[in-house]
């Protein structure tokens, strides 16, 4: 069984050496995405909320594709799901 919901954030590229900032204070955007009950393109669960399509391969945790706001990601942003509370 896959999660039902991931919180992506949108950070910066280059915040890979954040100090002591969370990946959540990096971010630029966040939103809650829930399962659709889809396959995306890419074979992955489907997950949509807040403008944000996304499919998510619940085993690593990984973003596989990613639409915001019905376009592709600019060029230096990075999508990743948070880190479980």
């Amino acid at each position: 069984m896959h999660p039902s919901r991931f919180v992506i954030l949108i950070v910066p590229s280059h915040v890979e050496t954040r100090g002591t900032a969370s990946v959540a204070d990096s971010a630029v955007r966040s939103a809650l995405v829930e399962a659709t009950g889809e396959t995306g393109e890419t074979g992955y669960p489907r997950y949509a909320g807040h403008g944000i399509v996304a499919d998510v391969d619940p085993r690593t945790r990984t973003v596989e594709a990613l639409l915001v706001d019905g376009t592709e990601l600019d060029y230096g942003l990075t999508a990743l799901i948070a880190p479980e509370e």
